[in-house]
């Protein structure tokens, strides 16, 4: 399948004027991991978004590329690195919704049940 002049134009014009976001996006998704290193709960999961951010950062400079050489392997290094960050903000996403339904429902047992947690009522008496 050919693409047409047109068409590869408008592509190659959006991965420029794209690779600039990514990039931003990319270090400061870096700059939050780095942050998030700092504290004890975090240093665990920290590597997280520096991955990520790295991969927007990567996915930026093929953008660059592609914008400039107009090399198909360029265009498909960074729709790669694209779907590799969107796949893993995706699993982030769904283990953050199941996590809130959890609460929800871990809240929802203890009221029914009676259960009073201490640190809640202290929050209801400031």
């Amino acid at each position: 399948m050919e693409i047409s002049d047109k068409v590869l134009s408008s592509i190659v014009y959006e991965a420029g004027k794209s690779k600039g976001w990514l990039k931003f996006i990319g270090i400061i998704t870096i700059i939050s991991g780095a942050l998030q290193a700092l504290t004890i709960f975090g240093i665990v999961i920290a590597w997280l978004p520096i991955w990520m951010g790295i991969l927007l950062l990567q996915t930026g400079k093929f953008a660059d590329a592609f914008a400039n050489e107009q090399d198909p392997s360029k265009l498909a290094e960074m729709l790669q690195k694209m779907r590799l960050y969107f796949t893993i903000q995706g699993i982030l996403m769904l283990i953050g919704l199941i996590a809130v339904v959890l609460t929800v429902l871990a809240a929802i047992v203890l009221m029914i049940l009676g259960i009073s947690i201490p640190f809640i009522e202290n929050i209801g008496n400031m």
